[in-house]
């Protein structure tokens, strides 16, 4: 199989060409060269964002640049979408976009299959609006040039695992790994819904190479993880004198503390925002082979990952940090408000707040 991935050197996209070198394809990126490639891979440089951005690509044309599959992970205007694709409709036999269940018209109810509403005002020759309409003209651009029969749109949730550049996970693990107390948002048997990234990979080049077309929400079945199991690994593995404090989720709103952005993946149970992030139907990507790795081995892995680099976790520049301020957090422990494993009821955010795919999206395309 000859590969292209329209990025390639962060998260998403770097696991993805990772995952088709161990296949044994034969891989192209294109991305603005900032770091290093994925071994194995060639190289070509190119900013999306600027107007001859895929001049390179233009230019392997005459060098044997066909492809069998291009995989794109873009996340901002859809128009660098738009204009790639259309470049290589002749050129790849299927485009792969990697979008996100943003695309859904909030909030999506528990269950929601792709056939669920989908968020208006898209466009694929738009500029920046918002996360939701640029991922969705990311799919219209895709399906346009390509057609619905050689389009296929990942509608990642969150993505969790090593090479993560929102912080999500990293945040959890810096903050168990020092230790002592630790708010932990109830209720602990919260499920949760999220792919590890390398699972993401293996299914899309499995969906490739069986030249699967259309939408597909991809992450974990529900109940796949909890939220107790999730901060039990990072205990595990970082084998930190951590003490879990679950709390009440009424406790943690009422003290003001913002779900999924300063306690990242959690989301109050019975809000709109825990049937959006973590309620999808995913019984179409489980029945063309998705398989989702254990929780433990996820966090060990990213674990391991974070050691590797020297515990600093990279941070993309167009999102704000993750994670509770340590004042709060030792307000709210001190507070005396008990502990408890009973759901309490919260509103959640007022607007999806960008699961998947910022974690799915390399910038560096």
């Amino acid at each position: 199989m000859r590969l292209l991935v329209l990025g390639g050197s962060d998260f998403a996209g770097r696991a993805v060409a990772e995952a088709a070198v161990g296949r044994g394809w034969d891989v192209t990126v294109l991305n603005r060269g900032r770091r290093a490639p994925v071994p194995g891979v060639r190289s070509l440089i190119g900013d999306r964002s600027a107007p001859d951005g895929l001049a390179a690509l233009a230019a392997h044309a005459g060098e044997d640049g066909e492809w069998d599959a291009v995989v794109d992970t873009w996340s901002a205007a859809p128009r660098p979408v738009r204009d790639a694709a259309r470049l290589l409709r002749d050129r790849a036999g299927r485009y792969v976009y990697v979008s996100s269940c943003s695309v859904y018209a909030w909030a999506p109810p528990a269950g929601y299959t792709e056939e669920a509403p989908l968020v208006e005002g898209a466009d694929a020759d738009a500029d920046a609006t918002d996360y939701a309409r640029d991922k969705r003209g990311g799919e219209l651009a895709a399906a346009e040039a390509f057609g619905s029969d050689r389009a296929l749109l990942v509608r990642s949730g969150l993505i969790l695992g090593p090479y993560e550049n929102i912080g999500r996970l990293p945040w959890w693990l810096d903050r168990i790994a020092r230790g002592g107390p630790v708010l932990a948002p109830g209720p602990r048997d919260l499920p949760l819904q999220y792919v590890d990234v390398r699972d993401l990979a293996e299914w899309t080049l499995g969906a490739v190479e069986r030249e699967l077309s259309g939408p597909y929400n991809l992450m974990s079945p529900q109940g796949h993880a909890t939220m107790g199991t999730l901060l039990d690994a990072c205990v595990q593995v970082t084998g930190a004198d951590a003490e879990l404090r679950w709390t009440d989720p009424r406790a943690v709103l009422a003290a003001g503390i913002e779900p999924w952005t300063q306690l990242p993946v959690w989301v109050p149970p019975g809000s709109e925002a825990h049937d959006a992030l973590h309620g999808a139907d995913v019984s179409r990507a489980v029945a063309t082979g998705l398989r989702c790795r254990p929780v433990t081995e996820t966090v060990a892995d990213t674990w391991g990952w974070l050691r590797d680099i020297g515990g600093s976790a990279p941070q993309r520049a167009d999102r704000p940090p993750v994670g509770l301020d340590p004042e709060v957090e030792a307000k709210v422990l001190g507070s005396g408000v008990p502990g408890s494993d009973l759901p309490g009821p919260g509103p959640g955010p007022d607007r999806d707040p960008d699961p998947g795919h910022d974690p799915s999206s390399d910038r560096d395309s």
